[in-house]
């Protein structure tokens, strides 16, 4: 499975939070421990509802039972495996 930064999903993607990253030019230990206080933690369901007027910031994400807003340098840090639209079998 493929990992992508959660600013990278399409309007209306279901993913997995794989982690947070570290290498985000921007992002500070401050604003990946918020991430994971807010529920950004491996395993946990994301849901990208919508963005922001042009396609830009804020970014409309559900977490768990939770929605938020996140700006794209947020987004950024957000690791996450899409998950599969269909179970085959």
């Amino acid at each position: 499975m493929n990992a992508t930064p959660l600013a990278d999903l399409p309007n209306g993607s279901h993913a997995y939070v794989k982690r947070l990253r570290t290498d985000v030019p921007g992002a500070d230990a401050a604003l990946l421990r918020r991430l994971a206080e807010i529920g950004f933690v491996a395993g946990e369901p994301v849901h990208l509802l919508r963005r922001g007027p042009g396609g830009r910031e804020p970014l409309a994400v559900q977490v768990g039972e939770t929605l938020f807003a996140l700006r794209l340098l947020e987004a950024r840090c957000v690791e996450v495996v899409v998950a599969r639209e269909r179970h085959h079998g």
